[in-house]
């Protein structure tokens, strides 16, 4: 039986997306077989380093990144790109959860498997949607927020959990109705379905986040709540936008209180005073 960490780095390490697609949708179905496991003799994980990507897109500053109006189809398939962009990043960072952090249940990783696996499907289907716009992966520029993230988390579990899930994969939770209204007011059917698949399996992965930030919490012995905005204030600073998706983050797990001081927390950012400092 082979190793699933060891697995999860070769899908971590391949930097072409066709070749990382193929190789995490044939680890995800050696995992369901019986074929991988995680191996608790096995060499523990390397540092974070970037992981493998194409040259293109070429990185930049999120400021940096133009913002395209969805009027014209260059517009659109900018929108989409930015979307592919974040699924590919997703792949990489459900295999990362699989292969840095050891000793969980086999629920954690069978998870964070099947996410990647989902990610990668998700990644295929904007590509084509590009490719019927005219584009490909890597002809807009890019950030890289999501896995400056992970690299800041690599050595806590409980906020990796927290932050990367539950904070910055979630914000697609709140956007993508709106994306989804003007998609469609504007007639391009082919995108919104697109993205109506992705909202509702993002759901799950939020969930998953939050499943796991929670008995991150158990084991240590603190309270999820409190915790999950120290760790927000740690790491990110209390700079958030709102408004907040209620329905689909309570669906993933979000309790009233945390969506509440969510909502605080996004006021105060847009506040005067705030904006002076």
């Amino acid at each position: 039986m082979g190793d699933l960490h060891e697995a999860a780095r070769h899908c971590l390490a391949v930097a072409d997306p066709a070749e990382k697609l193929r190789l995490t949708h044939a680890t995800w179905q050696a995992f369901l077989a019986g074929e991988l496991c995680p191996d608790v003799h096995a060499p523990p994980p390397e540092p974070i380093g970037a992981p493998g990507r194409p040259e293109r897109p070429r990185l930049v500053n999120a400021r940096q990144v133009p913002q395209r109006g969805l009027g014209t189809a260059e517009g659109r398939a900018a929108l989409v790109h930015a979307v592919a962009h974040i699924e590919f990043n997703a792949i990489n960072l459900a295999w990362d959860a699989v292969y840095r952090f050891r000793g969980k249940p086999d629920a954690y990783y069978r998870d964070w498997a099947s996410c990647a696996h989902d990610e990668a499907r998700h990644f295929a289907m904007l590509s084509t949607r590009l490719a019927e716009l005219g584009h490909a992966y890597g002809d807009f520029d890019a950030h890289d927020g999501l896995w400056a993230m992970a690299e800041k988390t690599a050595l806590h579990d409980t906020a990796r959990m927290a932050l990367v899930p539950r904070v910055l994969e979630a914000r697609g939770l709140d956007v993508t109705p709106g994306m989804i209204d003007r998609l469609r007011h504007l007639g391009d059917q082919r995108t919104v379905a697109v993205l109506e698949v992705i909202l509702r399996e993002e759901v799950a992965h939020v969930a998953a986040g939050t499943r796991w930030y929670r008995h991150c919490c158990e084991r240590d012995g603190v309270e999820p709540v409190a915790t999950f905005f120290s760790l927000l204030r740690d790491y990110m600073g209390v700079s958030l936008r709102g408004p907040f998706n209620r329905p689909a983050r309570i669906e993933a797990g979000f309790v009233e209180e945390e969506l509440e001081q969510l909502v605080a927390l996004a006021l105060q950012g847009d506040s005067p005073r705030s904006v002076a400092r």
